[in-house]
C-alpha cells in the first residue's frame, strides 16, 4: 500500500561540435534530425533546504518505485525521470513525458491533474486510519500552464505527519510532473518556492 510517506521515501539527468563544414551544410539541418530532448531541473533549482540538494541521473522510463498519486497515469513510452535528495528527510522527483501529439499531451496533463486532485481519497481507501488534507494552490502562468497541489497526511495513532507538494505543467507536446516531500506539514513546506520551481521547470523544458 502506498501513502504520502511513500512519496517521501521513494523520492530518494553530448553535444558534439563539427569543424570544417561547408557553408551550404551549415545552412540546412538534416530532415531526420531529432528535436532536442527536454531539459530537467538542476539540483539548485529546487526550494532551498537545510542541506544541499543532490541530483541523480536522468533515467529512461518510469521510476521503479512508482509514484503514490500518479501511478498508472503516465506512460513509460516517451518518459524520463530524475530523482533529487537532501541529507535530511526530504526528496523530490521530476518526470517528463513527450507525447506523440499536442492533443495527447493535453489529455495526459488533464489526467495527471485529476490523479493529483483525487490522490488523498484513494490513499485513505487503501490505508484505514490515515487522515489528511488535500489542497489546490492554483495555476502558474508559464507556457501552456502548470497547476500546484499539496497533500498533507498524518497517522494520529503514531503521531507521524508528511507533506507532499505536487505540480503538473505542459509546454506543447511535453508534460512534466514535480513531486516534493518531507516530514512535517504544509506550514513548514516551501510552497512559494515550489511554485517558482514549477515555473522554472516548465520554462526550461524547451
Amino acid at each position: 500500500m502506498r501513502t504520502t510517506r511513500t512519496i517521501r521515501t521513494a523520492l530518494l539527468t553530448a553535444a558534439a561540435a563539427a569543424a570544417g563544414l561547408a557553408v551550404t551544410a551549415l545552412s540546412t539541418a538534416p530532415a531526420s534530425a531529432a528535436p532536442a530532448a527536454p531539459k530537467f531541473l538542476s539540483a539548485g533549482q529546487w526550494p532551498a533546504s537545510l542541506t544541499p540538494w543532490t541530483a541523480g541521473p536522468v533515467q529512461k522510463g518510469l521510476p521503479e518505485d512508482g509514484s503514490a498519486c500518479t501511478a498508472g497515469t503516465t506512460p513509460a513510452a516517451g518518459t524520463r525521470h530524475r530523482d533529487f535528495r537532501t541529507e535530511l528527510d526530504t526528496g523530490a522527483r521530476q518526470t517528463i513525458t513527450v507525447a506523440p501529439t499536442t492533443a495527447k499531451a493535453k489529455a495526459l496533463a488533464a489526467e495527471l491533474r485529476t490523479a493529483l486532485a483525487t490522490c488523498l481519497d484513494r490513499l485513505k481507501e487503501q490505508e484505514p486510519g490515515l487522515e489528511g488534507v488535500s489542497r489546490y494552490h492554483g495555476r502558474v502562468n508559464v507556457e501552456e500552464g502548470a497547476h500546484v497541489y499539496s497533500i498533507d497526511t498524518s497517522y494520529p495513532e503514531v503521531g507521524s505527519t508528511d507533506i507532499g507538494l505536487h505540480s503538473v505543467g505542459r509546454d506543447g507536446r511535453t508534460v512534466t510532473v514535480l513531486e516534493w516531500g518531507q516530514l512535517g506539514d504544509l506550514d513548514g513546506a516551501p510552497l512559494k518556492g515550489f511554485r517558482k520551481t514549477t515555473g522554472t521547470a516548465v520554462a526550461k523544458l524547451h
